[in-house]
């Protein structure tokens, strides 16, 4: 059973009250809102200290991916390693290590990992993927600081046009703009519901590099006259005269040039803050396994010739793909470009041409920084297509597969950093492209490193970035859990969330966190006993805290239940109105100091205005219960409550659910039909007959409960969706819910 204590009056809730069920024991509390949130507002996640580069710099193995494509632009599948001829700095490298990888799968960990140790793990018997499926990690980063205001429209529709038909099942993405006006919401998700929300906010910026003076002078112009272009200087300056009859020449030429100093200062700013974000995003996305596909979509900008910060910022950005496992293709937000001045830009009167050759080679010289972060990446440059759609669906198809080549770096590579060259060729068939990363540094440089991050003194919120400094070991390692990007595995968490509708007529949204038995350090006593530390907080899509949990509990296990059916698990519940919220979780063991998170969003929406349905809650029948219907009042009794929601095929699972507001038809008897579907990879594996949802004489109509039972053991292994579909027949109207488990 757990016991309960209070944890730190800072970091505490409110009382909480036991509620004991079957082999385990769940706390319930009133949530208090912080004053502030525990949660980091940075823009973009950062890599964990304790994490494996992608590639490995070292005295073992240097890996790369590979991709090889013929005429047509399909795969070569087939070569062998004595086919491809590899050269670091020009010099030719034997390569140890080679396997053809299927993007997201769990094959692809290993032969990562593989790859890393210098030995070939070897696929699956008979060729087959390991059973356990992993979908695709995709990144799109919005370079809103460039981007016009029709670029923008077109770009929102091409996110949610990928929303609703391309992510599938397992999937999962995250939108990221350079500015971060995204927010709270540029996470990795396969929430649906969160991307939309993320992508409806992408804006074009007032950022650009004009000055609003006439005549306009874009940055190409700049650009231009700094190279002593005296077409184009002449035509600034006779305009600048004309305005200015007494102005002397040489006068008018100190001003325009100055002028266009101003203006690519500017611009270089804009262009190096993309650039710094853009970097920061890719090393934070390092610590995920296998490879990741960003989408970079920008109108595209200029890299001053005179400028060489910019090019060494973007040879950093491949040096952190080639560690971070990223593979980035550039997509020009403008599409296809006729090179014809846009009547709703202001332009410039100019009939001797004398801007002309700036002007012409504008379209190529913004693209420029496109090509170069494809190519320095290993992706392409997706340029002059209006069908943004069908590019984005065309690139991930053409990463789906690729070859992996590892190499025994040289001795001398040792030192200070150094950027080196790769290249891999196909020798004897000209026909075939070949795309691979084209660079990376020998050590990681010293830029790579996130910066970290100030916190201001804050003596009014102890609970604050400045307090946490105050607070104990304990309470730092929750904390930082806590704002972890990614969850913390030392200690395993997992959370299950769900609403309900309330009986005061709000929703309410409940929260159970489950830690693995065998990650907490249990001491023995009278009785065998486990310390640990719970903290939580439910956030909402801006970022701002709307309830908070936390308790130091005990664990002694009841010796005369097997310990497999004592999860340790403790519940939280809270009323909250319908919103998109995120809950994060952290967990420490009080002995050892693991410490382990989970986060999950949730959608609630509004349950006392329309037909619609509760969340599904997932258990599975218990030890030595017979098969057949059991009343949802007997669920706490008869129903062990699953928060990892991992199932053995022996297992039988089942499911409830709430139908709210039906229709009264006939009789005033409602008329709802019920179907069950589970899903794997987005196909459906199983679909129950439509059935007519069954209730009570005198129970409450408007709240009808619905639960079911399905055995497993037709079930391979592998990640499934329970999908169930209420049809309200007499409104003819219908809502439906989904639930993720897996099959082990």
């Amino acid at each position: 059973m757990i016991s309960r204590r209070l944890f730190r009056p800072r970091l505490a809730a409110a009382l909480c009250a036991a509620l004991c069920l079957p082999a385990h024991a769940r706390a319930q509390v009133q949530a208090t809102t912080p004053q502030q949130s525990p949660l980091p507002t940075a823009q973009s996640p950062a890599p964990e200290k304790d994490e494996e580069d992608v590639v490995r710099i070292s005295t073992e193995l240097v890996q790369t991916d590979v991709m090889v494509f013929d005429g047509s632009g399909k795969f070569v599948d087939g070569l062998r390693p004595e086919q491809f001829e590899l050269r670091v700095d020009g010099k030719p490298q034997q390569i140890a290590f080679f396997e053809r990888v299927m993007a997201g799968t769990l094959n692809e960990d290993a032969q990562i990992a593989a790859a890393r140790g210098g030995a070939s793990r070897g696929a699956a018997p008979g060729g087959a993927a390991l059973p356990l499926d992993r979908g695709r990690t995709v990144v799109f980063f919005v370079d809103d600081l460039h981007l016009s205001p029709q670029s923008t429209i077109q770009i929102r529709k091409t996110l949610q046009r990928f929303i609703q038909d391309e992510i599938g099942q397992n999937d999962e993405a995250a939108i990221v703009s350079a500015s971060g006006q995204v927010g709270f919401l540029q996470q990795l998700t396969d929430n649906k519901a969160v991307l939309r929300a993320a992508a409806e906010r992408i804006n074009a910026r007032a950022s650009t590099a004009r000055d609003g003076q006439n005549p306009a002078m874009s940055e190409m112009h700049a650009a231009s006259i700094e190279r002593n272009d005296p077409g184009v200087l002449d035509y600034f300056v006779d305009a600048l005269m004309r305005e200015t009859p007494y102005l002397r020449r040489e006068m008018a030429e100190s001003m325009v040039q100055s002028r266009a100093r101003t203006i690519l200062q500017q611009s270089n700013s804009i262009a190096a803050n993309t650039l710094h974000t853009l970097a920061s995003v890719v090393r934070g996305f390092g610590p995920l396994p296998g490879r990741k596909i960003l989408f970079f979509i920008s109108d595209g900008f200029l890299i001053d010739d005179g400028d060489t910060s910019l090019r060494d910022r973007m040879r950093l950005i491949s040096d952190a793909a080639a560690r971070a496992g990223v593979v980035i293709y550039a997509l020009d937000a403008q599409g296809l470009r006729t090179g014809q001045q846009d009547a709703s830009v202001r332009g410039n009167f100019d009939p001797a041409g004398r801007l002309a050759r700036a002007d012409s080679g504008e379209i190529s010289a913004m693209q420029a920084p496109l090509f170069t972060l494809a190519a320095e990446t290993g992706g392409r440059a997706l340029v002059s297509s209006n069908a943004l759609g069908r590019v984005v669906s065309g690139a991930l198809k053409e990463t789906s597969l690729y070859y992996l080549l590892a190499w025994k770096p040289d001795a001398a590579q040792a030192g200070s950093p150094k950027y080196q060259r790769i290249e891999v060729l196909v020798p004897g068939r000209p026909d075939l492209r070949v795309m691979v990363r084209r660079g990376f540094y020998n050590s990681a440089p010293a830029e790579a490193a996130p910066r970290p991050e100030k916190r201001k003194k804050d003596d009014k919120n102890p609970g604050g970035p400045a307090g946490a400094q105050k607070a104990s070991p304990a309470e730092r390692d929750l904390l930082a859990a806590l704002r972890a990007p990614l969850p913390r595995a030392a200690l395993p968490t997992s959370l299950a969330v769900g609403f309900v509708h309330g009986e005061k007529g709000a929703s309410v949204l409940t929260i159970s966190v489950e830690l693995d038995r065998e990650g907490l350090t249990f001491v023995q006593g009278e009785r065998r006993r486990a310390d640990f530390d719970v903290l939580g907080a439910i956030v909402d899509d801006r970022g701002k805290p709307v309830a908070h949990f936390s308790r130091r509990l005990s664990v002694t296990p009841n010796p005369d239940i097997p310990e497999t059916q004592q999860p340790v698990v403790y519940s939280f519940s809270t009323p909250l109105p319908a919103g998109l919220y995120q809950v994060r979780a952290a967990a420490r063991d009080a002995l050892s100091g693991r410490t382990g998170s989970a986060m999950q969003w949730v959608e609630v929406p509004e349950l006392n205005k329309h037909f619609t349905m509760s969340s599904i809650f997932l258990g599975e029948r218990t030890a030595g219960q017979k098969s057949g219907e059991v009343r949802p009042e007997e669920l706490p009794r008869n129903v062990l409550l699953s928060v990892d929601r991992r199932f053995a095929r022996s297992s039988h699972i089942r499911f409830l659910t709430y139908v709210y507001h039906a229709a009264a038809g006939a009789a005033s008897q409602p008329d709802v039909a019920l179907q069950v579907q589970i899903f794997r990879d987005d196909q459906p594996v199983f679909t129950a007959p439509l059935s007519k949802l069954k209730f009570q004489e005198g129970s409450d109509l408007s709240r009808i409960p619905y639960m079911a039972e399905l055995s497993l053991g037709t079930f391979p292994a592998g990640r499934y969706v329970l999908q169930i579909t209420a049809i309200d027949r007499t409104a003819k109207t219908s809502d439906s819910r989904r639930a993720s488990f897996i099959v082990e």
